[in-house]
């Protein structure tokens, strides 16, 4: 069972590693909370979480008027021991041999999570995290739109990374010229498209859902936002599921 000597043999001072995992074990807490856990006063537990926020090990979630830390993915043990540079690099390997035990105690029930990306360098960085999918990405897309607010060239590259990582993906796109262009290519980019009339359905954004998360792109208006909730990418799926039955009523060559 790991336990506050195994962090401090990593480079935590003997607070940091009991606040720390007494945050991965309560998930989203007070400070008092976390103080009472940790067996340190009030006072203490604050200096201690901003140093370790400062790590980005921790940081402040919901809005509610009492403040509440949450602890990062533990994974980020990892960037921390990186960042105490020559101190650290000696302890990585045993960082990543403690990860599997960290995670197994990592509470992870919070509110989901929204980022929001606006112009043109934040939406290839909101488009490009589709590439983190672990299973297959089901999508509503666009040809046009996307070529006009980025290049037909970045798309193009992005398709060929997806399908280097083997990541398949199914799209409903209205037929214009642009989107034909595209899944031309499905066999060797790992799409499998159903193509609908313009006229009826003509939409501009882009909404991808993979993993957790749902990815809306307005490339009209040049910003995405990611939504990270199981339970709102499995709605979003089950609705896309129903969506690619309807459209196959529609399809067109």
């Amino acid at each position: 069972m790991i336990n506050y000597k195994h962090l401090t043999e990593l480079g935590f001072s003997h607070k940091e590693a009991t606040v720390y995992l007494s945050l991965l074990e309560l998930g989203p807490s007070s400070a008092t909370e976390i103080a009472r856990r940790a067996k340190i006063n009030r006072t203490t537990s604050y200096d201690i979480l901003e140093s370790l926020s400062s790590e980005d090990l921790v940081r402040l979630t919901g809005k509610a008027k009492i403040k509440k830390y949450a602890a990062e993915n533990p994974a980020k043990v990892i960037s921390f021991l990186e960042g105490r540079v020559e101190q650290a690099k000696g302890n990585l390997h045993a960082a990543t041999a403690l990860l599997p035990q960290l995670l197994s105690i990592y509470n992870t029930k919070e509110k989901p999570r929204v980022k929001f990306y606006e112009g043109i360098d934040a939406l290839k960085e909101a488009f490009e995290d589709t590439l983190t999918a672990k299973g297959e990405i089901v999508a509503y897309a666009v040809g046009g739109d996307m070529f006009n607010a980025v290049s037909e060239k970045y798309f193009r590259d992005y398709f060929k990374k997806r399908a280097e990582k083997k990541i398949h993906i199914r799209v409903i796109v209205p037929a214009d010229k642009e989107t034909r262009s595209i899944v031309v290519n499905d066999k060797e980019e790992l799409r499998t498209s159903i193509l609908v009339p313009k006229g009826m359905f003509d939409f501009s954004i882009e909404t991808n859902i993979y993993n957790n998360k749902v990815m809306i792109a307005s490339w009209r208006e040049k910003f995405a936002v990611i939504i990270e909730s199981a339970e709102i990418a499995n709605a979003q799926r089950n609705i896309f599921e129903l969506s690619w039955e309807g459209a196959k009523k529609f399809s067109v060559k």
